[in-house]
């Protein structure tokens, strides 16, 4: 069984954990804070969860997902996933993360400053444009008329697929925007964002969305 490896386990990250152990994933959960502060929910997901370090986590999956603040991507563990797909769950909020220059210009993205970071792995933009809440409660099975849909974005095909694959086991359709120079189009503020959206709506949207805010 595949194994997920988190660094980060808060709102968004818990309930990916969540979803994942349902569909019978083996779960590594991780913060910056300390294994006993991931008790409670470790307790709640079971079994197939238990708590590490960040490079445990890093270790332990077969990919990772990572879920922290934009500010804290660079105590993301760099060497434990070289090779592996990294799904990026993260959007840049200024008022938190301070301001980022080159983010500000439309010059970076956030996943593209992940991957710059981690250049040894495989970064893909997930999970970034829906409520924390409706991971766990939007998903439909495949086919459902007006299915709702999620967009990624990497360099590299075989992580967007990965990503494919998992939002339609989540319940979700998607939409592929292309490299991560692209995944600028679903962050904060623009039309995608955190909206409930099919297939035609979503490219429609990441179509109109502007570069800068």
């Amino acid at each position: 069984m595949t194994t997920i490896g988190f660094i980060g386990a808060g709102h968004i990250g818990g309930q990916i954990a969540r979803k994942a152990v349902e569909l019978g994933y083996d779960v590594v959960i991780s913060n910056s804070r300390g294994t006993e502060t991931l008790a409670d929910l470790v307790a709640e997901l079971g079994p197939r969860a238990q708590a590490a370090t960040p490079a445990e986590a890093a270790t332990a999956g077969d990919f990772a997902v990572v879920s922290v603040p934009f500010k804290s991507i660079r105590n993301v563990p760099v060497e434990p996933l070289a090779g592996k797909i990294v799904l990026d769950t993260n959007n840049y909020y200024w008022e938190r993360d301070g301001h980022v220059p080159a983010l500000d210009a439309g010059e970076a993205t956030t996943c593209g400053l992940l991957q710059e970071h981690l250049p040894q792995s495989k970064v893909a933009k997930a999970f970034n444009h829906i409520r924390f809440s409706q991971i766990t409660t939007d998903g439909t099975p495949a086919g459902t008329p007006n299915r709702r849909a999620l967009a990624t974005a990497s360099d590299f095909p075989e992580a967007a697929e990965l990503v494919t694959r998992l939002y339609d086991e989540f319940g979700f359709d998607t939409v592929n925007m292309g490299p991560l120079s692209e995944s600028w189009r679903t962050e904060r503020d623009r039309p995608a964002y955190v909206i409930r959206q099919n297939v035609a709506e979503l490219a429609e949207n990441l179509a109109k969305a502007p570069r800068t805010i």
